[in-house]
């Protein structure tokens, strides 16, 4: 399996509030809104946009990983309004060890409805049925609360820290981990469909 087998027509994904698709150049301002937020920015590896040449930036190169049929960021609408809130994506992905990781971000006025939590389960569901994973993983700063909740919400399991585990920003930071395995996602799946 190659990464342009399953992204190379990008798939847009649907879960009840959410259309999870391509970035469009259309959707600057809403991404300029959210990422010029440093209480979004917070915990992020890139730096908090300082203008909407920043923003516009940040659309050129997700464009160009669509275009060039590589991992790249679903964007987050929010189905009521059309309104681009946020992006969720593979960060990365071991094909041979099939192992992949997300990694996600959203809006502060959209902060505490679950929303992550939801676009997080639909990606999981995408790796393990699409892209063949066994192994799920996410990892956020230990101090990140809100993110940790939606890893445990989205069904994964805490594994431990990995100290000065990512540099961002100057300086190196200890990260919590998170996964969940084939196996489990297919347990749960499994008792859903016997409730």
């Amino acid at each position: 399996m190659k990464v342009e087998d399953v992204f190379g027509s990008f798939p847009a994904l649907e879960t009840e509030r959410l259309l999870l698709r391509k970035l469009t150049k259309d959707d600057a301002q809403d991404v300029f809104e959210y990422g010029s937020d440093p209480k979004v920015t917070k915990y992020v590896t890139w730096n908090t946009h300082q203008s909407l040449k920043d923003t516009r930036e940040f659309m050129e190169f997700s464009l160009g990983k669509y275009e060039n049929k590589e991992l790249a960021p679903w964007g987050m609408e929010w189905k009521e309004n059309g309104k681009l809130i946020g992006t969720i994506d593979f960060v990365s992905w071991d094909i041979r060890n099939r192992v992949g990781e997300i990694g996600y971000v959203l809006s502060r006025d959209y902060w505490g409805k679950g929303i992550t939590t939801e676009a997080a389960k639909k990606v999981i569901e995408f790796g393990f049925e699409e892209m063949d994973l066994v192994r799920i993983q996410a990892r956020c700063s230990t101090e990140n609360v809100g993110s940790e909740r939606v890893m445990q919400k989205a069904g994964m399991s805490y594994e431990g820290i990995i100290r000065k585990g990512l540099f961002a920003k100057g300086k190196h930071h200890d990260l919590k981990l998170y996964s969940v395995l084939r196996e489990e996602y297919d347990a749960e799946a499994e008792g859903e469909r016997n409730e």
